[in-house]
């Protein structure tokens, strides 16, 4: 049997520590056919020539250096180069199990399907398994697209394209959105329904997140606040317009996750950014405002949200002033779990 080429993209930025566990369990991938591309993205450290070295030594791996411009410009330099009939991504600082690709390809043609995604489990430094983001099937399950967005919409899927293979033709003429965070579920809400119609999803966790401070999902600034909680309003409202077109069943959900986005970034903005000079907080503030009848009754809220919301609607930096101050009081703990 002649096995599909599967190219493996991975985006490589200061990075010199971790990239040689990344790239070694992806060389003992029991797939028979793979590439793998490292795309150094503007290193400024050894990282680059580390990428060459490995280059040098196994046909595998091609190389690629470029101008920094962040892991979804890496990403799509990436596919624009992929030789591959299938498309895997990885981040360079986490790892992945020897037969993920195998086990991925095999469900891909037992299905039918364009796409396959394995389980995840996020490990911190000092090795320690952490609480599961996403909860895998206890066996494969074929998922319609609709479905899958509603699971995404309810905080339950996986929207990760690391966890995927990805057949290339799904994404001709599409690119990761670049300049944003949380790119992978703007992405893949795009391409569901329209391009996917089924994904496979296989209880093996299959691909090990690294938690690392200082990683593009958990970067903060001096104020301990990413961008990533304003990106994802964005992108709540985005796929708020996409389903109003495309799945208005889930008209409630997509209004669920829009509050549940901004409830977020409201616990999470810092107290001192919480000014008329904020456009985009005015903007937050106002929408739970305006929205506040309309939340509660929502049957995708729970309490807790329902109490936030209002909390925030009502006096949303005096919350927060509260909040800093009752943060580690039992009342407050409770209303957080």
């Amino acid at each position: 049997m002649e096995y599909p080429l599967i190219s493996i993209i991975v985006p490589v930025y200061n990075i010199e520590d971790y990239l040689p566990r990344c790239v070694d369990t992806l060389q003992k991938q029991t797939y028979p056919r793979i590439e793998i591309l490292l795309v150094d993205d503007g290193s400024t450290d050894h990282t680059g020539d580390l990428c060459d070295r490995f280059g040098e030594e196994d046909p595998r791996i091609r190389v690629f250096h470029k101008k920094n411009g962040g892991s979804s410009s890496a990403r799509n330099l990436g596919i624009r180069e992929a030789a591959g009939e299938y498309l895997g991504f990885v981040d360079s600082d986490d790892y992945v199990e020897p037969d993920m690709y195998k086990k991925l390809y095999d469900a891909i043609e037992k299905y039918g399907v364009p796409v396959a995604q394995v389980g995840r489990d996020e490990i911190d430094p000092d090795g320690n398994r952490l609480p599961d983001i996403c909860i895998p099937p206890d066996k494969a399950e074929c998922i319609e697209a609709e479905k899958f967005l509603k699971e995404l919409l309810m905080h339950r899927g996986d929207c990760s394209f690391c966890t995927k293979l990805i057949r290339k033709d799904v994404l001709e003429n599409r690119e990761f959105p670049e300049g944003e965070l949380n790119e992978d579920f703007h992405l893949l809400v795009c391409l569901l329904g329209e391009r996917i119609h089924r994904i496979v999803s296989l209880p093996d966790r299959g691909y090990h997140v690294f938690y690392r401070i200082g990683s593009n999902s958990r970067k903060a600034d001096k104020e301990n606040f990413s961008r990533v909680f304003a990106d994802n309003v964005v992108n709540a409202d985005m796929v708020y317009g996409l389903v109003k077109d495309k799945y208005p069943r889930l008209q409630h959900v997509a209004f669920r996750f829009g509050i549940f986005q901004r409830i977020d970034y409201m616990l999470h903005i810092p107290i001192s950014q919480m000014g008329r000079d904020n456009v985009f907080y005015r903007q937050v503030v106002s929408y739970l405002r305006k929205n506040w009848v309309q939340a509660m009754g929502n049957p995708f809220l729970s309490g807790k949200n329902k109490i936030y919301h209002t909390l925030f609607a009502v006096s949303p930096k005096g919350i927060r002033v509260l909040h800093r101050k009752l943060k580690h009081s039992y009342v407050w703990k409770k209303l957080r779990q």
